[in-house]
């Protein structure tokens, strides 16, 4: 029996020791389950550092997947904690769950640095962005699948590429779930059959029982048309077979012969119309001449070329995530805005932001280069304010630029028979079309640097209103001292005199021109009428009552392609000229385009600047450019090859608008089917002759004011020099000299001295009273 107590007593402690080992390996279970869960659920809301370093462990990771790792390591301590011990999982479902995870981390990889346009290094860029996150202490860069995912895609990319891992995680999902619920893949292949099978029976009987249902309704509906027909048709028999007939009387050819004037004075401002109807006109002398154009035909825009539209879908995509940039940038740096609305237009892409109340336009202004860094655009423009609209306007740069079409803007253009120099010019940043009606402007300054689309857009005008208006319509004044861009419209109709290149020439035909306004007023004042537009309306109402073809005025369009090297050459005389015309010409029904490539004070006077009200700015070298043309800043930050902005009269602030491009051979095919139906026709009094005098000038090309006096006073002194005749006169050193070099020509006085004054041909009259020296 003693041996039996004892044998038991050394049993007991044994049992006691393993039961306390238990006990105490659940209780550090529950501790650290416990703990576990506290500190996992501090990372889930970010509570303190404590959470918002947990949390960047589980992005590490798990990258963007980090919420899901959270929960399900909430759950297994969750499971710690109540039950002391970690759940019993099979190794399938490890393995599978395993495999789906890191299927799902590595799909995670590919948008994110898709986005952020790299091809290598995955682990190293995703370890520097978790750093910068740990250094800001928030939660806002994207990491994709993290550790784990840059891991995979680092080994799949270089070998399969995008859509080759897009494939190997799909595989591998799919391998997951059958390891995961030991699934037998032939079963499961026949399972899945006859659920496509029955799938594919209820979609059937679905749509049959649809269409079945659909053909009834219709029917129905062809029923139900064919009664109501039924009975209007009943209806129209039962009525009166005279009824009908007063109709007709309105449309009689007396009561048409009747309202004849009255047509003609309700289209008095629709030209073409009455030109399709003009009978031939005898010459007129006060009156540019017309001919009869009953058979001309306007070009059809299938004359141009139909160019494809651009792909901007590469576009499209960076919209969300720039927005996301300027957001976040502008945050940085203490501004609060949203992000409104997006347009995307064919050079630029328009991001408008509201502020929040308190913000300073101007701070945003100032973060423009730091807002185009983030961006890593070239350049951008902001908006601040937009008119009419209480946001702030971001115009980035397209990497990709939408070519606008000639052919697609004139087909897009309405018809406005009432506003015959109206011409499209290109798309906007929103894409919707832009016009210029000349009528309105009245004059257009454009200006920009060489290769910048100022030929393009001219071409654009010209052809523009070539395309929509007749001869009689509109005549134009073409002075290209280039001589080439504008010489291919020479023989065209619509033309009052051959294209004119020499800069002497084009300041005596600016002269012309200013003849012609000035003929015109006399014209509208010997009729009592104010305008243009009342002038021909008179005249229309003048042939309607005693059936004469007296010939309307047309518009005159004057077209200077490079004023610079006009202002090199007759600088007074062409800005005398085109003052006159910008004052006095609008009404006159004269309109002005006046192109430069050297946008400065020199050239664009402030007299030219204040008579042109309209200006159209390309790109230019530096902000002083472009407060020479528009006033402000912005016409430097444009991209070129069309990229324009433009500010009519009456607009406070210029409109950015990619101009339309139309080719060399558009512009020869639509001169050549002008002149295949008519040829040019020059006004005898608009031509400019080579032995023509300037305007306002001496039958002696060049002479200055002051020669006589000069010629006068050298030949009493018998002493010529520039000193004096600057000293006398009061006049400048380079007037001077030219004087003395003008007189010098004509023999006056000899050749030059170094120092000495100049030896005088000329003698002084002698006075015939006093007596020789050889007399006795």
């Amino acid at each position: 029996m003693a041996r039996k107590q004892q044998t038991t007593k050394k049993r007991r402690p044994a049992r006691t020791k393993k039961t306390n080992r238990t006990v105490q390996r659940q209780m550090t279970g529950n501790i650290i389950g416990f703990v576990g869960s506290l500190i996992t659920v501090l990372a889930l809301f970010k509570l303190g550092l404590i959470g918002v370093f947990f949390i960047e462990c589980f992005r590490l990771v798990a990258g963007d997947a980090y919420q899901v790792l959270a929960i399900l390591t909430l759950g297994l301590m969750g499971y710690l904690t109540i039950f002391g011990r970690l759940p019993r999982i099979g190794w399938r479902w490890w393995t599978g769950l395993n495999l789906i995870g890191f299927s799902y981390l590595l799909l995670l990889e590919i948008p994110m640095f898709n986005q952020l346009n790299r091809h290598t290094d995955f682990w190293s860029i995703t370890w520097h962005l978790i750093k910068n996150d740990f250094a800001k202490g928030g939660v806002s860069v994207h990491l994709g699948g993290g550790l784990v995912g840059a891991a995979g895609y680092s080994v799949t990319y270089p070998l399969v590429a995008n859509l080759g891992t897009v494939l190997v995680a799909l595989i591998l999902i799919v391998a997951g779930v059958f390891i995961a619920f030991n699934l037998p893949f032939h079963q499961t292949m026949i399972a899945v059959r006859k659920a496509l099978i029955i799938s594919g029976t209820h979609l059937k009987d679905a749509y049959e029982t649809i269409a079945h249902y659909s053909r009834i309704q219709i029917a129905r509906w062809r029923a139900q048309r064919q009664v109501k027909a039924n009975q209007q048709a009943a209806a129209a028999e039962k009525q009166p077979p005279v009824a009908p007939k007063p109709a007709p009387v309105v449309t009689t050819p007396a009561s048409a012969a009747s309202t004849e004037p009255m047509k003609i004075v309700v289209a008095s401002e629709q030209e073409a119309p009455i030109a399709k109807t003009a009978a031939p006109v005898e010459p007129d002398l006060q009156g540019l001449e017309t001919v009869d154009e009953t058979n001309y035909q306007l070009p059809s825009s299938a004359l141009l070329t139909k160019i494809p539209k651009t792909d901007q879908s590469a576009e499209y995509a960076t919209i969300e995530s720039n927005s996301k940039k300027l957001k976040e940038t502008l945050a940085s740096f203490g501004v609060s805005v949203e992000v409104k609305n997006v347009s995307l237009g064919p050079s630029v892409t328009k991001y408008e932001l509201h502020p929040a109340v308190g913000v300073k336009v101007s701070k945003v202004v100032n973060l423009a280069d730091d807002l185009a860094l983030a961006l890593a655009a070239k350049d951008l423009r902001i908006e601040a304010p937009i008119p009419g609209k209480s946001l702030i306007g971001i115009e980035v740069p397209n990497k990709q630029v939408s070519t606008v079409s000639f052919r697609d803007i004139v087909e897009a253009q309405p018809a406005h028979p009432t506003k015959p120099l109206e011409v499209p010019l290109g798309r906007d940043v929103s894409g919707n079309l832009v016009t210029a009606d000349l009528s309105k402007m009245p004059h257009l300054l454009i200006a920009g640097s060489t290769g910048s689309g100022k030929s393009v857009a001219i071409n654009v005008m010209i052809t523009g209103l070539l395309m929509t208006t007749k001869p009689s319509q509109v005549k134009f004044m073409l002075i290209d001292p280039k001589k080439v861009e504008l010489g291919i419209y020479n023989g065209i109709p619509h033309l009052l005199t051959p294209v004119v290149t020499e800069p002497k020439k084009a300041a005596r035909a600016l002269h012309k021109v200013v003849a012609e306004m000035e003929r015109r007023y006399e014209l509208f004042a010997d009729s009592k009428q104010r305008n243009l537009q009342g002038y021909n309306q008179y005249i229309r109402q003048q042939n309607a009552a005693d059936d004469k073809n007296r010939p309307v005025l047309p518009y005159i369009v004057v077209i200077v392609d490079e004023l610079a090297d006009l202002m090199m050459v007759t600088s007074s005389e062409v800005e005398d000229a085109i003052i006159r015309l910008g004052q006095m010409a609008r009404a006159a029904g004269i309109h002005m385009i006046l192109a430069t490539q050297r946008p400065s004070v020199d050239v664009i006077t402030g007299l030219i600047k204040a008579n042109v009200p309209s200006r159209m700015a390309f790109a230019v070298s530096s902000g002083t450019d472009s407060r020479t043309i528009i006033d402000s800043n912005g016409a430097e930050k444009l991209l070129g090859r069309g990229d324009m902005l433009y500010q009519p009269m009456g607009m406070n602030k210029p409109l950015r608008v990619q101009g339309a491009y139309v080719s060399d051979h558009d512009v020869e095919e639509v001169i050549n089917y002008i002149k295949a139906q008519q040829s040019a026709d020059y006004d005898e009094s608009m031509l400019v002759k080579d032995d023509e005098p300037s305007e306002g000038s001496d039958p002696r090309d060049g002479e200055d004011a002051y020669y006589a006096d000069a010629v006068e006073l050298v030949t009493e002194q018998q002493s010529a020099s520039v000193s004096m005749l600057q000293r006398r006169f009061r006049i400048g050193y380079n007037r001077a000299a030219r004087i003395v070099d003008e007189m010098e020509e004509r023999g006056v006085v000899g050749p030059s001295e170094g120092s000495k004054a100049r030896q005088v041909y000329r003698q002084a009259p002698a006075d015939d009273s006093a007596p020789t020296s050889d007399e006795p």
